[in-house]
């Protein structure tokens, strides 16, 4: 499609006049609201996974597995406290909001429980549930790690950061101990 500054080629070949956008003077004030409302949701969030990642580990057969999920979950401990900084940072009240995506992602993981027998193969989709929850967090990390650049709240960016780089490093784990146990799960079967 070409566009001119002044018209643009439609579907059907004819020109239309482009409608020029309007600068939205609470743009500043919805972003903030946005970025703060998604701190609430990632807090319920980080708060839901300190009871979903024991329940993993008591349900995992891997060492390795086990050691990463222990270590992970205290990460996530501090990634709270961490939370409970940048709510203060920007000077907002410590809330969570119900995560709707995080709660369908934890009980995906309980369904996976459920439907497979202890060993390799739940072992897989323990793995395939947390890298699931890792991309989520990246996600929504990610995000609010460029919202709060762009609002100036340069401490708020610096923690989140901090707990972004530390999920990124927890799905990297679970990538490399996915190798061995994918390959033992596929000879099971």
């Amino acid at each position: 499609m070409e566009k001119t500054s002044k018209s643009v080629k439609s579907g059907t070949d004819k020109k239309v006049a482009a409608k020029p956008v309007k600068p939205n003077s609470d743009a500043a004030q919805g972003l903030r609201e946005l970025f703060v409302d998604s701190l609430k949701d990632i807090y319920w969030a980080e708060k839901a996974l300190t009871k979903a990642i024991p329940k993993m580990i008591k349900n995992t057969t891997s060492e390795e597995l086990i050691e990463a999920l222990t270590m992970h979950l205290e990460e996530t401990k501090q990634q709270i406290e961490r939370l409970e900084e940048v709510f203060a940072a920007v000077g907002e009240k410590v809330q969570a909001k119900k995560c709707d995506a995080m709660e369908g992602l934890l009980k995906e993981a309980e369904d996976i429980i459920e439907s497979t027998v202890i060993g390799v193969v739940r072992d897989a989709g323990i793995i395939a549930a947390a890298q699931k929850v890792e991309h989520y967090e990246i996600a929504t990390y990610g995000t609010l790690c460029s919202f709060a650049k762009i609002l100036g709240e340069e401490e708020a960016a610096s923690l989140l950061e901090e707990t972004l780089d530390e999920e990124k490093a927890a799905d990297i784990t679970l990538s490399e101990i996915s190798n061995s146990i994918n390959i033992d799960a596929a000879e099971e079967a």
